[in-house]
């Protein structure tokens, strides 16, 4: 299967090289981790309508990405999904499929305040350090809920998954999900993916 930019994506440091890397990847992005078979949005949809949420909840899709994970979480029934993503590139096609209602980018004010922040294959080496699991625990209300993914590579560096490990070691978070299965099952990479509320 293609690997042209996936090869490479988990060495990247910095946000800059991120950015830059994820505009070049921006126009074959859907079509190598589609060739990979990318199974982390439809779970992470999956999950979250599991837990019964509301489907006019406010979803703020963090590293939305060209938009793959809105689309799972539309084909789930949500219907207020806003995105942002630090790739002007990636923002773009997102915008093309129309499912939006406000795309930004990362670093901006968010347009709304949300009852669910999806960080769908985001938090991990290559793309997002683990700090981001801060930032989208903050951005929701006591009795929002965080859905997102670590896959084998982030769950290898310990500041990952000991984030989330200290969130509920001091009870700011419950967990509601967590099960650990495909992500790019044609290179062998997996990943856990978790819902959890905020206390």
């Amino acid at each position: 299967m293609t690997d042209g930019f996936l090869k490479k994506v988990y060495g990247l440091q910095g946000k800059r090289a991120v950015q830059e890397y994820y505009d070049k990847w921006a126009e074959t992005y859907d079509a190598e981790v589609g060739a990979n078979g990318y199974a982390t949005p439809a779970r992470c949809a999956a999950a979250l309508r599991s837990t019964g949420l509301s489907f006019d909840a406010p979803i703020l899709d963090m590293g939305c990405g060209t938009g793959l994970s809105g689309v799972a979480l539309a084909a789930e029934g949500f219907s207020v999904i806003d995105g942002c993503d630090l790739s002007s590139g990636m923002l773009d096609h997102a915008r093309a499929r129309g499912l939006y209602r406000h795309l930004f980018l990362s670093g901006e004010t968010p347009p709304d305040s949300y009852d669910v922040v999806a960080a769908v294959g985001v938090i991990g080496p290559g793309a997002a350090p683990a700090s981001l699991f801060g930032t989208c625990l903050d951005l929701l209300r006591p009795g929002g809920r965080l859905v997102f993914s670590y896959n084998d590579h982030a769950l290898e560096i310990p500041e990952y998954p000991a984030t989330l490990a200290a969130a509920r070691e001091r009870g700011t978070v419950r967990t509601l999900f967590e099960e650990r299965g495909d992500h790019l099952p044609e290179i062998d990479v997996k990943s856990t993916v978790y819902v959890i509320e905020k206390t």
